[in-house]
């Protein structure tokens, strides 16, 4: 039975047109020209998918190496640097291309964004003038390339506690990088293994035997393709995924680098052997130095979302053509995409999709304006923090949910290392753990709504953090919330009173965005609450926080989700009258009542949805999949990935 609806429809609903290259430009924005400009150049070099999976190791890592220099010649990798050294002088328009660049191979993605992101990015951040001058025109080509040290064997999300010590020795104006045990080797560092000839090492600073806390150094580990004396490099070897990346793990013994290989932005060392720095609380000068690095974590998960898209497209093409059973009399069996439950398997997932790529604009917004503005703006840094943790998060669980769920929905053909979805999922699984594990990012946002970005937000360290909210009425941690005073906003919004949720439309907007928020306030206040109640009878801070842990994710995620539709529903508000507008509100409303749907538990322990209500909605979901059944691979063309990209030939053709 066909799921096409035509305007004769008994409710009255006319399937929309779509302009499928308009809604393209809708999605690629202001930097339509950057993303066509890397577009070309995965359709150039698209040969690396076979590559990836026939080459020897050792020659992928070659190919991945080659092609990262070449598409950087075109301008594509530099774009977030200054002009003056070669760059594009635009923030914005580096993670959009990155954020496309994911449409292709992972190790290529991932290989620039260590060099170009991460390593450059460092040496741009956290360096001074004398820095740029010496490394940047180099870097910007690939003709130099880099390595980001942070992470440790023993230390990965905890870089407060990193285990690498520079110690200044004042008569020789030198640092002395030494790995103090196992636990503090550099460890899975990208381009570590071969080609890597300098690393920023993030290190325990120690000036006249008094630790100042991590800092960047910019340490030689290569010269002329030899690893440097006193450097140890091992090769990470084999990984899930990205083998075109040559992970590695970095030793120091005793390895001395001059007084100005540090990175000496936000603090230096005088000749003489004194401490300076502009920013006097050691607390408060790490987060503002890793705060200027949340660049990497806004361009994953931008490549998280996109990498979805590709598993989307794929599995919808497939499902359009991929015919299974007869449904009724007729000869000819039935589209898999006009059974309901493909639908429900694909169509919520392409609304998810898009509800991301919007609330990905927002935070790639946000931080090109807050690294191109010219003031400083530490309360507007700290938000940006906490929306780019959120959103990757959000988004690279959205990619390794999607590409999974795709990959059944094409079943055995699926499976076929031929059709993409091997590499996608190998590829992208890390994404949910590297720039920052999930979970630990979801209580970085936490702690933001918690203590309203409060001015000592970088003093406060976990238990710092209970004892803020402590000491606060529960009342005014809700009421410094941006979703403040929530109940009696909808009741003028909405008709019923105190039953403003079982009188709303479903398909009101400001009814789905009610709901969001009252899910975040509720457990917000849930939090505060408790932490309240444990330090009150007088227990240990650390515990508290521990009992509480899954109930702060918990609002962290709601939180999020609730930015999420935001975006949404505002895109929704700027565009013209016509069919993708009504096509995008589909979508919407089907990502705002399937989140409610998934979550429907919740709302109706809480008093927010009742039994009829609950199930409407889930009519209404259904009733959403069959209209956005006929307009699915319009919406999955609009994505603009490369056919060259998708391929999959036994699924798509």
């Amino acid at each position: 039975m066909s799921t096409d609806r035509t305007p004769t429809a008994p409710d009255g609903y006319v399937q929309p047109e779509l302009d499928v290259r308009a809604l393209t430009e809708v999605l690629d924005g202001e930097y339509a020209e950057v993303r066509d400009l890397v577009r070309t150049n995965l359709v150039t070099y698209a040969s690396v998918l076979e590559d990836a999976e026939e080459l020897s190791i050792d020659a992928y890592r070659e190919r991945v190496r080659e092609l990262v220099v070449e598409m950087a010649a075109t301008g594509q990798t530099g774009m977030g640097f200054p002009k003056r050294y070669g760059g594009g002088g635009d923030v914005g328009a580096s993670i959009a291309a990155f954020e496309t660049l994911a449409f292709g191979d992972l190790s290529v993605l991932v290989k620039t964004g260590v060099q170009f992101g991460l390593f450059g990015g460092a040496i741009l951040h956290l360096g001074t003038e004398r820095h740029h001058d010496a490394y940047l025109p180099d870097l910007i080509t690939g003709k130099l390339m880099g390595c980001f040290a942070m992470t440790e064997t023993g230390h990965g999300s905890n870089v407060q506690a990193l285990g690498t010590v520079a110690r200044y020795d004042a008569a020789a104006q030198e640092f002395v990088i030494t790995t103090e045990g196992d636990q503090a080797r550099k460890d899975y560092i990208g381009n570590a293994a071969r080609h890597g000839e300098l690393a920023v090492v993030f290190a325990q600073l120690e000036v006249g035997g008094t630790s100042e806390g991590v800092h960047a150094f910019v340490v030689p580990i290569r010269s002329g393709g030899e690893v440097a004396p006193g450097v140890g490099i091992e090769d990470d070897g084999r990984k899930m995924g990205l083998n075109g990346v040559d992970n590695g793990r970095i030793r120091f013994d005793g390895v001395r680098v001059p007084r100005e290989a540090l990175l000496n932005r936000f603090a230096d060392v005088t000749p003489e052997g004194v401490y300076e720095s502009t920013i006097d609380n050691p607390d408060r000068r790490f987060f503002t130095m890793l705060g200027t690095l949340v660049q990497g974590r806004v361009s994953v998960g931008g490549a998280g979302v996109n990498a979805a898209k590709v598993a989307l497209a794929v599995a919808t093409k497939y499902a359009l053509r991929r015919r299974q059973f007869a449904a009724g009399s007729q000869e000819e069996e039935q589209l898999l995409l006009d059974y309901g439950l493909h639908q429900r398997r694909l169509l919520p997932l392409i609304a998810q999709t898009y509800a991301l790529h919007f609330a990905q604009d927002v935070v790639r917004t946000q931080l090109h304006e807050v690294f191109s503005g010219a003031e400083d703006d530490p309360q507007g840094r700290r938000r940006l923090e906490a929306r780019a943790a959120g959103t990757k998060a959000l988004a690279t669980w959205h990619a390794t949910r999607v590409i999974q769920e795709c990959r059944e929905a094409c079943g055995g053909a699926g499976y076929l290392a031929v059709n993409r979805f091997a590499a996608l999922k190998a590829d992208s699984d890390i994404f949910t753990t590297f720039e920052g594990d999930n979970h630990v990012l979801l209580q970085l946002v936490a702690k933001g709504l918690l203590t309203d970005y409060a001015s000592e937000f970088e003093d406060l360290d976990q238990l710092g953090m209970v004892r803020y909210v402590t000491n606060l009425a529960v009342e005014t941690v809700i009421e410094k919330t941006s979703a403040h005073k929530l109940l009696e906003r909808v009741r003028d919004l909405l008709p019923g009173g105190d039953e403003w949720d079982q009188e709303a439309g479903l398909l009101d907007s400001e009814y789905q965005l009610a709901m969001f928020r009252y899910r975040e306030e509720h457990m917000l206040a849930g939090v505060a609450r408790r932490l309240k109640a444990g330090i009150d009878r007088k227990r240990d801070a650390g515990a508290v926080f521990s009992e509480v842990q899954d109930h702060v994710i918990a609002v962290a995620h709601a939180h999020v989700e609730r930015l999420v539709l935001e975006a949404f529903v505002e895109k929704m508000r700027t565009l013209p009258e016509g069919g993708d507008k009504v096509a995008l509100g589909l979508l919407c409303d089907l990502f705002a009542l399937s989140t409610i749907e998934a979550d429907r538990a919740w709302f109706m322990e809480h008093g927010r949805l009742t039994v009829q209500r609950s199930k409407a909605i889930t009519r209404e979901v259904n009733d959403l999949c069959r209209k956005v059944r006929p307009l699915a691979g319009d919406l999955v063309d609009a994505w603009g990935v490369p056919a060259a990209m998708l391929r999959a030939p036994d699924l798509v053709g």
